[in-house]
């Protein structure tokens, strides 16, 4: 008889709006639905039923005694790096018996960037195709702001890997709360660096307070500044894009393959304009000095990925 599959355990932040809890709730049916060879539940750390503990609960009555945990966050803030792993430690102790991996957060994956700029296109009226259309466009990513620079910098990340290859005039950072700048912040500087449209892209995976505030700002700033052209683009939402990363993060989870940052590596994914790099063989720095030793040295860190593959 073969093991079972880990089960899949989704650990959402959780908020204050309804309807953004009740989107989660209805990702997770839905992974579920699709995968009905896997126990699949979903909790929250705060905020939102049903509580973390709550989806352990119910795949252990499932009989299920390992799972891959994912976070449900798009950078690893204090969420991902302690409240959930202590929330975990705290499941294991009150279920004996159970094991679990720990996946990690979605990150500025290339399919979450084709969505962002699927957003981009529909708040345009899709007259933004080609870099000459987008020359003058002007996007503000609003990441939802931590005490961790760690977790701010991955917003950056996000809106330089955005801006690659894709012909906008610029992607500036803003935050909606804890870091600066803030969203009129973000759009001042915008004006500054000479935008003449603006679109504001939030950069959070489901409806609610905070991506509504993102909003409300945005109009509030452009109410005000009614020289500039400003568009509010919608948010990521339960996109197929997002329901297969989900996936990827568990096998990986699963696998124990947790990697480096090679989901933005132009060795391994085609990112615009670098689609030539994709898996160009990896060749070590040779040095004069060197023993001559071809092999096995990889002066790039892939060399290492070689096994997984």
């Amino acid at each position: 008889m073969t093991t079972p599959p880990p089960a899949l355990l989704i650990a959402g932040h959780g908020t204050r709006d309804d309807a953004g809890a009740e989107a989660f709730r209805d990702f997770v049916r839905e992974l579920g639905s699709r995968h009905p060879e896997l126990p699949v539940a979903g909790g929250f750390i705060e905020l939102s039923p049903p509580p973390l503990g709550d989806a352990v609960a119910e795949l252990v009555e499932r009989g299920v005694r390992r799972f891959a945990a994912v976070p449900l966050m798009l950078v690893s803030a204090g969420h991902a790096k302690g409240d959930i792993p202590a929330a975990l430690a705290r499941e294991k102790e009150r279920h004996a018996g159970i094991s679990y991996t720990y996946g990690r957060p979605l990150g500025p994956h290339p399919s979450l960037l084709a969505v962002l700029e699927r957003r981009l296109d529909e708040v345009l009226g899709g007259t933004a195709r080609t870099p000459e259309d987008r020359a003058d466009v002007t996007v503000l990513l609003v990441g939802r702001g931590s005490t961790d620079p760690d977790a701010n910098a991955e917003v950056h990340k996000a809106a330089r890997l955005l801006w690659e290859g894709r012909g906008y005039a610029g992607v500036e950072t803003a935050f909606v709360s804890l870091a600066a700048p803030d969203v009129p912040s973000g759009l001042d500087r915008c004006v500054k660096l000479g935008a003449r449209r603006i679109v504001v892209l939030p950069y959070f995976l489901f409806t609610g307070i905070l991506p509504d505030r993102v909003r409300q700002q945005t109009e509030g700033w452009a109410a005000a500044h009614p020289e500039v052209e400003v568009r509010s683009a919608d948010v990521i939402g339960p996109e197929p894009e997002l329901l297969d990363l989900v996936m990827e993060r568990y096998e990986e989870a699963v696998k124990g393959d947790l990697r480096m940052n090679c989901d933005s590596c132009v060795y391994r994914i085609a990112l615009p304009g670098f689609e030539d790099k994709v898996g160009l063989p990896q060749q070590p720095h040779f040095h004069p000095d060197d023993d001559g030793d071809q092999h096995g040295h990889h002066g790039h860190h892939h060399g290492a990925h070689s096994h997984a593959h």
